[in-house]
């Protein structure tokens, strides 16, 4: 059997490419007897799916040619909104949710400059083509089950774990000489957020969460190691960025990102509106038995409470993230003992071999 694998893959900056270069590998490992290629139609074909313009030409190959769709994120809007001319989004969004709703679909054509920020946007998520046409739907958490199930109410749901592939760990060294340049003991606290900065993971709200926490503990620091999505956010942050205890960061490659995971002692990873995505960052910081700030949801409900906090969103959002932020820079046995937990429960739950075996079972099912 000859199967089709369609992706983005490294070096493109899409945590997609890094998850689906892990899974292929583990893929072939544990099914030597099947060929595997890249982006090219097979016997059997997986689909990842994304809310960006590098799925285009997977997506539309999904439609050609049906198969098992990873759904990478459960809205698909920004994707659509980004390759459909306006007459072709209007006629896929009244598809999508009935005539009656045209005009909302004329309305967030002309906002959709906006569409990052608004959650209008990820209320949705326009996934009834795709979703009805696959022969399965493969997910990573319940948020997102339920959001295709919306959609395509016959759809074949199947929802697989977010996979941990990671390298072999930095020597200790090398990590505390990077603390070090930073000026950070071995006690002090240093919070993390990583990968793409855009509205979406609460930029804005950490940083000005961050300034009450440090006035509470002076020696917590925090790094935000990512390039801006967005000129608007970028310009909004800059005047907190300048504020004691921060580090700024640009994208970071690979290698430099392990180091950084290594040497971080808290990741914040919040999110939003929310995509139903699963952060493939934050099963990586799990795994390496890091505590991770997530927002409450049906997205991380499969981690176990005592291996994780879950921040509430709305009006009290910051509030409950100060406190926790403070609580967990004041108890280095708390961090350990949660990182403990995480990595436990990580390793269990997302080894590649597990996960690829669970796609194989998928795909032979057909």
């Amino acid at each position: 059997m000859k199967l089709g694998f369609h992706s983005p893959f490294p070096p493109l900056r899409t945590g997609v490419a890094d998850y689906s270069a892990a899974l292929l590998a583990a893929m072939e490992q544990l099914r030597p007897d099947h060929v595997i290629v890249k982006n090219q139609t097979g016997d059997r074909n997986l689909y990842h799916a994304g809310n960006n313009s590098l799925h285009r030409e997977i997506y539309e190959c999904s439609l050609a040619t049906p198969g098992v769709v990873m759904l990478h994120d459960a809205v698909l809007m920004h994707f659509l909104l980004g390759t459909l001319d306006k007459e072709t989004f209007v006629e896929e969004f009244v598809y999508n949710y009935g005539e009656w709703h045209r005009q909302l679909a004329h309305d967030l054509w002309a906002g959709r400059a906006r569409s990052a920020v608004e959650s209008m946007y990820f209320r949705y998520p326009m996934l009834k083509r795709i979703a009805s046409e696959a022969q399965s739907v493969v997910v990573h958490n319940p948020e997102a089950a339920a959001i295709v199930r919306q959609h395509a109410a016959d759809a074949r749901i199947v929802e697989i774990p977010h996979l941990f592939d990671p390298p072999a760990p930095p020597p200790a060294f090398e990590i505390a000489r990077l603390r070090s340049s930073w000026n950070l003991k071995a006690s002090d606290c240093l919070f993390a957020v990583f990968g793409h900065l855009r509205e979406s993971k609460r930029i804005l709200q950490v940083l000005r969460t961050f300034a009450q926490v440090r006035r509470a503990v002076p020696t917590a620091s925090l790094l935000l190691a990512g390039d801006f999505v967005s000129t608007d956010l970028a310009r909004a942050a800059e005047p907190l960025l300048d504020a004691p205890g921060i580090i700024r960061l640009g994208y970071t490659p690979e290698e430099q990102f392990w180091l950084l995971a290594h040497a971080c002692d808290v990741c914040i990873n919040l999110r939003y509106p929310t995509a139903g995505e699963t952060s493939g960052i934050g099963v990586r910081l799990l795994g390496i038995g890091k505590p991770v700030l997530f927002s409450q949801g049906l997205a991380v409900s499969r981690i176990p409470e005592s291996a994780c906090v879950r921040i509430d969103s709305g009006p009290a959002e910051e509030e409950m993230l100060r406190a926790v932020m403070v609580y967990l820079a004041r108890s280095p046995a708390a961090r350990r003992e949660m990182g403990r937990q995480a990595a436990e429960h990580t390793i269990a739950m997302h080894n590649p071999f597990r996960v690829a075996s669970l796609f194989w079972d998928v795909l032979l099912s057909l």
